[in-house]
């Protein structure tokens, strides 16, 4: 069974991945992010790439899969720039695997 690969968030930011063949969901509200997460993570979605900007109001959601293997939750900029919370998570998960922060 394949998985698919789906992002979410504002129009500008993730339109480009609909030509790279993901599932893209357009949206600049937490409700409307949180609903398309869970149905991605029910439809068996492998990974989902969320925008920082709406990462940052969804953020409970976003824990609640970490604890699963999948789908796996990357957060990714959106078209004003990172705010570097991607960044953090990827640090935070890198020192609790290996004990250290080696970024």
């Amino acid at each position: 069974m394949s998985q698919k690969i789906a992002v979410i968030g504002d129009k500008n930011s993730v339109l480009i991945y609909r030509m790279l063949g993901f599932d893209v969901f357009f949206t600049s509200e937490a409700e409307d992010a949180r609903n398309d997460m869970d149905e991605l993570a029910n439809e068996n979605s492998g990974v989902i790439y969320v925008t920082e900007t709406i990462a940052e109001n969804i953020m409970e959601t976003i824990r609640k899969y970490d604890e699963k293997m999948l789908p796996a939750i990357i957060l990714i900029p959106d078209h004003t720039g990172s705010r570097n919370i991607g960044k953090r998570r990827v640090q935070e998960n890198v020192e609790k695997a290996v004990g250290q922060n080696i970024l």
